[in-house]
C-alpha cells in the first residue's frame, strides 16, 4: 500500500517551526479574477444562483457530416441527463447537399431545440467535436461564412442568453451523435428519412463515461490560442472532525460527524484567506455535515450563499465506515485487496467503487462548469472527490488516487478551458493553517 487510501483521514497540517519564515498568503497561486472574456455570455445572477430557473442541467451532444463537402449531408444530436448519463432524446435528419460545417450547425440547432422541448428553463452544456462551431458560438471566433451566420443566430435564439455553455470534446467522445448523423445520411441515400426506432447508437453510455483511463492528450495549457477566462474550481477539503486524527474511514454512509473544535478553527482560517484573495464568486458543497459547516463559515465571510451538490459527497465505504485501515485489513483482507487493485471493486457491504464515484464527480464538475462559466467557484468536498477531479484533470491513471495526500482544510485548484483542456494550479495548500 503506497500512501493513504482516498477517504482515510489524514493528520492535520504541521505548525510552522518557531522562527521559520512564513510562506506567504494562502492561495497565492490564484490571481485576482480578471472578469469574463467579452465573447463569453456570463450566466445571469439568478441563473448562477440556481443553475437554471428549474435547477436542471441538460447535456447536448451534436455532430454533422457531409460525404463530399459539399455533398449528401446529415446531422445527429442527443440530449442526456448529466446525473445518470441516460439518453433523453435523439434526433437526426438527412438535409440533402450541404457542407460539413452547415451540417454541424444544423445538428447543434436540432439538439438545442430537443433540450428546450424537455425543459425550456434548464441550463445546457452543448458539446461538439467541431472546434469551429464551439469557438464561434462561444464568441471567440468571427462567423464569416454567410451560410453559417443565420444558423448561428438560430442556435443562439433557442435558449435565453447565458443558458448554454459550449465545450469542445474529442471525436471519440462524440460517437453517439456521429453515429446518428451517419444513420441519417444512410437513410437519405436509401431515399428515406431517419427514424428514431432505427437507431443503433449506444443509448446507455454518456460521453465521458470512460473515467478509468487517461483521455487523449489535449492541447498543452499555456501554449494554445487564447480561449478566454477559464472556469476555476477551488477545491477545499472540509475541516477536521473527531475521526480525522484517528485516520478512520469516514464516507457518506457513516455517522456524518460534525467539525471538531480544531476543524472550526481551520474553517475560520481558510475563510479569512479566501476573503483576502477576493477571487471566489460562488460556493458549492457536499451535503455531509462537515462540509456544510466548513462551507457555511467561508460563505458567511464572503457574503455568499452555499449551493449543495450531492455529487460532491464522499465515497460510501460500506462496512468500513468508522474503521481504521488496519482494522479493515484485519477484518476484510480480500475485499480490501480487491478494492486497492481495481477501480470497479466496492468496499464490503455494498459501498461505492472508485469508478462509480468518478462518474458522479464528473457529472458534478460538468454541472458546475455549466452554471459558473468563466467564474471562480469554491467546492467544499472530501478527499476522494478532490483527488478524482485532480486525476481527471491530469489524465492520470486510477492508481494515482493513492499517490496524493490532502490535509484537512487544504486548498487545491483546477482551471477548465473552453477547448476541454484542464490545468492543475494548486494542490494541498495549507499555508493558511500555519501560525
Amino acid at each position: 500500500m503506497r500512501g493513504l487510501p482516498p477517504g482515510a483521514e489524514h493528520h492535520r497540517a504541521q505548525r510552522r517551526p518557531r522562527g521559520a519564515r512564513r510562506r506567504g498568503p494562502a492561495v497565492r497561486e490564484l490571481p485576482p479574477h480578471p472578469g469574463a472574456h467579452p465573447g463569453v455570455r456570463p450566466v445571469s445572477d439568478a441563473r448562477a444562483a440556481a443553475g437554471a430557473v428549474s435547477g436542471r442541467v441538460l447535456l447536448v451532444e451534436a455532430d454533422g457530416g457531409s460525404r463530399g463537402n459539399p455533398g449528401p449531408a446529415g446531422y445527429g444530436a442527443v440530449v442526456r441527463d448529466p446525473d445518470t448519463g441516460q439518453t433523453l432524446r435523439e434526433t437526426a435528419e438527412y438535409i440533402g447537399r450541404a457542407t460539413n460545417n452547415v451540417a454541424e450547425y444544423r445538428g447543434l440547432v436540432a439538439g438545442l431545440r430537443a433540450a428546450y422541448e424537455l425543459d425550456p428553463e434548464a441550463a445546457v452544456v452543448a458539446r461538439m467535436d467541431s472546434k469551429l462551431v464551439v469557438e464561434q458560438m462561444s464568441g471567440r471566433w468571427k462567423i464569416k461564412h454567410p451560410d453559417m451566420r443565420p444558423l448561428a443566430a438560430e442556435a443562439q435564439s433557442v435558449f435565453p442568453a447565458g443558458a448554454v455553455t459550449y465545450e469542445w470534446i474529442p471525436r471519440e467522445k462524440n460517437k453517439h451523435a456521429d453515429r446518428l448523423a451517419n444513420e441519417a445520411m444512410d437513410a437519405g441515400k436509401a431515399g428515406r428519412q431517419w427514424e428514431p426506432g432505427a437507431s443503433t447508437a449506444e443509448l446507455e453510455a454518456p460521453a465521458d463515461a470512460d473515467t478509468g483511463s487517461a483521455p487523449a492528450m489535449p492541447p498543452v495549457a499555456g501554449w494554445a490560442a487564447d480561449l478566454g477566462t477559464p472556469t476555476t474550481l477551488v477545491l477545499l477539503r472540509h475541516g477536521e472532525t473527531p475521526l480525522t486524527p484517528q485516520k478512520r474511514f469516514s464516507g457518506s454512509g457513516g455517522s456524518d460527524p460534525a467539525l471538531s473544535e480544531a476543524g472550526r478553527r481551520q474553517a475560520a482560517a481558510v475563510a479569512e484567506a479566501l476573503a483576502a484573495r477576493g477571487t471566489v464568486q460562488a460556493v458549492t458543497a457536499s451535503p455531509l455535515r462537515r462540509c456544510q459547516e466548513t462551507a457555511a463559515a467561508v460563505a458567511e465571510r464572503l457574503g455568499l450563499d452555499v449551493r449543495t451538490d450531492e455529487g460532491l459527497r464522499e465515497t460510501d465505504f460500506g462496512a468500513w465506515e468508522g474503521l481504521t485501515f488496519a482494522e479493515v485489513r484485519e477484518r476484510y483482507p480480500r475485499d480490501l485487496q480487491a478494492w486497492l487493485e481495481s477501480g470497479s471493486a466496492r468496499p464490503t457491504g455494498g459501498g461505492e467503487s472508485f469508478e462509480e464515484v468518478a462518474r458522479r464527480v464528473a457529472v458534478a464538475r460538468d454541472k458546475a462548469l455549466a452554471r459558473y462559466a468563466g467564474r471562480t467557484v469554491l467546492a467544499v468536498t472530501h478527499v476522494t472527490p478532490i483527488k478524482t477531479l485532480v486525476r481527471l484533470a491530469l489524465g492520470a491513471p486510477p492508481e494515482s488516487l493513492f499517490r496524493m495526500e490532502l490535509s484537512a482544510a487544504s486548498l487545491s485548484a483546477v482551471a477548465y478551458f473552453a477547448d476541454g483542456n484542464a490545468s492543475l494550479r494548486l494542490l494541498n495548500d495549507t499555508a493558511h493553517l500555519r501560525d
